[in-house]
């Protein structure tokens, strides 16, 4: 049985990628009604490899969007901070090792170390977290939205995408990606307080 080294979670603001999304995604269904009118789920059954930059309709991509119930969420700057800060409460609260994160306008990637917490619920966590870091700033993006005494429309995505990494090669290898990830966007790399060194072996 191979060890764990540590994980690559990432997930989409809401927004960001669709279900039927031509290009793949992780989802067997489209749940969202006027979505269906795009085409069906288009799940990738190997989502250890990226399908970011697979050529596709952009067109079609762009009109699916127009039919969300909500805006997509586009994070400013300072958004992002507040997501870190509420990512910093519960990395400290869980004793996570985060190696490498980058908090991007439409997506968000972590390289965090093996853990008791599975991935799937990590991710949850961690979406709410960032939340909460966003609600304790009154930065949260649909907060426009939010009906009389109910809470605003969720700012992510319902699934993420995760990679186990079995050895320290991919591990740093995820971190290079994920530290790199801002540059493509023509952003500066980011420092996160709650990030730390992987260390040497």
């Amino acid at each position: 049985m191979n060890t764990i080294h540590g994980l690559h979670l990432c997930w989409g603001a809401y927004g960001f990628w669709l279900p039927n999304d031509p290009r793949g995604s992780g989802s067997d269904h489209v749940w969202a009604e006027p979505l269906r009118a795009f085409g069906e789920a288009t799940k990738v059954e190997d989502r250890s490899r990226s399908v970011a930059r697979k050529p596709h309709d952009r067109k079609l991509r762009s009109e699916a969007k127009k039919a969300l119930k909500y805006p997509p969420v586009f994070f400013t700057g300072i958004q992002a901070r507040a997501i870190g800060h509420g990512f910093a409460e519960l990395v400290a609260e869980v004793r996570l090792d985060v190696w490498a994160c980058a908090v991007l306008p439409e997506h968000v990637h972590l390289v965090v170390g093996p853990s008791d917490i599975s991935a799937d619920v990590l991710t949850k966590r961690l979406k709410v977290a960032g939340t909460r870091g966003l609600k304790q700033e009154g930065l949260h993006p649909l907060a426009h939205l939010t009906p009389p005494g109910g809470q605003p429309p969720k700012c992510w995505q319902r699934d993420g995408w995760k990679v186990y990494l079995f050895s320290e090669e991919a591990v740093r290898r995820e971190i290079k990606y994920v530290e790199d990830n801002p540059l493509k966007e023509g952003k500066p790399r980011q420092r996160w307080p709650f990030v730390t060194p992987y260390p040497a072996v």
